[in-house]
């Protein structure tokens, strides 16, 4: 079993224990409610290389990255860096979130007027994680292509569409960027971590971004560590990119979040 198989059997079990139907109108009622700020697509799309900065404590790969007891207190680093959007892992298992994460930092930031969009970073597997997602604040949620079957993914989608939230689809590889390409995407990340083996490399980017359609948005994720990197993933074409460790331990965010600003 690999390391993504592993982390889906998992969270299969753990979200089956408050699995229930879902109804429409749980959703729907998210959607009609006022928002500050502008959406998660929305805030990515200004010109300029836009900055997703997550909220990441450990991972697999890296293992123990930051001793956070309070989320609240690196989503002040990146609100105050202008992030552009800000990605919460509430995983517990393996990166050490909860989705209570999620709600002190919408708490924080969702009262101001230009408050930074939130994207809950976990491995969806039911409509009950993206109920818990908008009740929660979240504006986006997260489809990993590989992990899921098309009418998973279906299921998901439609379910945030009904709260009003946007997906961000991750794909890996051609095969899964031409499963994504079905159900028209507006935001879809290329990993650049084979979540096989959590290895890490530019080049996923590289080849796969030029070959995503004209209209949707194309996010880098993982392995951007510098200025360089961000620039090499520019190149390629993204108009965003996540980053989670290197903010984590960078001693300068506001500085490492405007240098990226400058990629034009």
């Amino acid at each position: 079993m690999d390391k993504l198989e592993e982390i889906m059997a998992w969270k299969r079990k753990e979200v089956a224990q408050r699995e229930r139907p879902v109804k429409d109108r749980e959703l729907e009622r998210f959607a009609e409610l006022p928002k500050n700020g502008l959406g998660f697509i929305e805030s990515l799309k200004r010109p300029g290389l836009r900055v997703i900065a997550e909220i990441k404590r450990k991972s697999p790969s890296a293992g123990r990255i930051a001793d956070l007891p309070d989320a609240t207190e690196q989503a002040r680093k990146y609100y105050n860096a202008a992030a552009d959007a800000i990605s919460v892992l509430t995983d517990k298992t393996f990166f050490g979130g909860s989705i209570q994460d999620l709600w002190d930092v919408n708490d924080l930031l969702s009262p101001r007027s230009d408050a930074t969009p939130t994207l809950r970073k976990d491995f969806f597997v039911h409509p009950i994680q993206v109920l818990e997602a908008a009740e929660a604040g979240a504006r986006c949620i997260l489809i990993i292509v590989r992990a899921l079957d098309n009418d998973s993914m279906k299921r998901l989608r439609d379910a945030a569409d009904l709260a009003g939230l946007d997906s961000l689809y991750e794909v890996h590889t051609e095969a899964e960027l031409e499963r994504a390409l079905r159900f028209d995407p507006k935001l879809l990340g290329v990993n650049n971590r084979d979540l096989t083996r959590f290895v890490t490399d530019l080049e996923f980017s590289e080849r796969i971004i030029p070959q995503i359609p004209q209209g949707i948005l194309p996010v880098s994720e993982s392995g951007i560590w510098s200025y360089e990197d961000a620039a090499r993933v520019r190149k390629a074409g993204a108009e965003a990119i996540l980053v989670g460790e290197a903010l984590m331990k960078a001693e300068d965010v506001d500085a490492f979040i405007e240098d990226i600003h400058q990629l034009d």
